[in-house]
């Protein structure tokens, strides 16, 4: 067994890579089009499993920053695919939230938007990868932490502060300087995303994954 695993950015490869040195990684660096490239770079790498490795938006408020997810269903549209139970049972999915994820081919940033993803699809999160990997018709699974919850917008400084997978310094203090008033949001946004990072670490001390 060959586990492939596909990220969106270049700290959450940093994280895996910690605990899976010898596993094939690819970055989606955030997009859509990335994602499917990337999916495709592991089943070249002759990937036998896939895991989508990550953060995630909340879309439920029942999941809150630090929530652990290895959701059983992942949305495409109007499909639906089923991870791998086996694959999810040696994540240890007993010592997570469990539910479905929604993909998505762009952030979600607006909470008004992630209400009505939460009316229409029951998913308890978001991410932009997990399709991806669904479209390759190899058994996977999703282990997912979530770095804002369904309250939280993600500030425009957040988003332009992103590039090729990285923090852009450039983008994130032009925005800043356009619109101040997104300071306390992105602080805000900051705590959560260190808990994030801090829960996901825990989680995987505490559960390695064998393969």
């Amino acid at each position: 067994m060959i586990l492939g695993v596909l990220v969106g950015l270049k700290e959450e490869a940093r994280i895996i890579r910690r605990f899976l040195p010898d596993a094939p990684i690819a970055t989606s660096y955030a997009t859509s089009d990335g994602a499917h490239k990337a999916a495709q770079r592991l089943v070249h790498a002759g990937a036998t499993h896939l895991l989508s490795f990550g953060y995630a938006g909340g879309l439920s408020s029942s999941v809150l920053p630090g929530t652990i997810i290895i959701p059983d269903r992942v949305i495409v549209g109007k499909v639906s695919y089923k991870t791998d139970p086996h694959l999810n049972s040696r994540i240890n999915i007993d010592k997570a939230r469990t539910g479905s994820i929604l993909h998505s081919s762009k952030i979600i940033d607006k909470v008004e938007e992630k209400n009505g993803l939460y009316r229409k699809t029951g998913c308890v999160a978001v991410d932009m990868e997990s399709g991806a990997l669904a479209s390759t018709g190899l058994p996977f699974s999703v282990l997912r932490v979530i770095c804002d919850d369904v309250n939280q917008p993600l500030p425009e400084a957040a988003i332009s502060g992103m590039k090729n997978g990285n923090i852009y310094i450039k983008g994130l203090v032009r925005s800043l300087l356009q619109d101040p008033s997104q300071i306390s949001s992105l602080i805000a946004l900051g705590k959560d995303v260190s808990q994030a990072k801090k829960s996901i670490i825990d989680f995987l001390e505490q559960n390695p994954i064998s393969f």
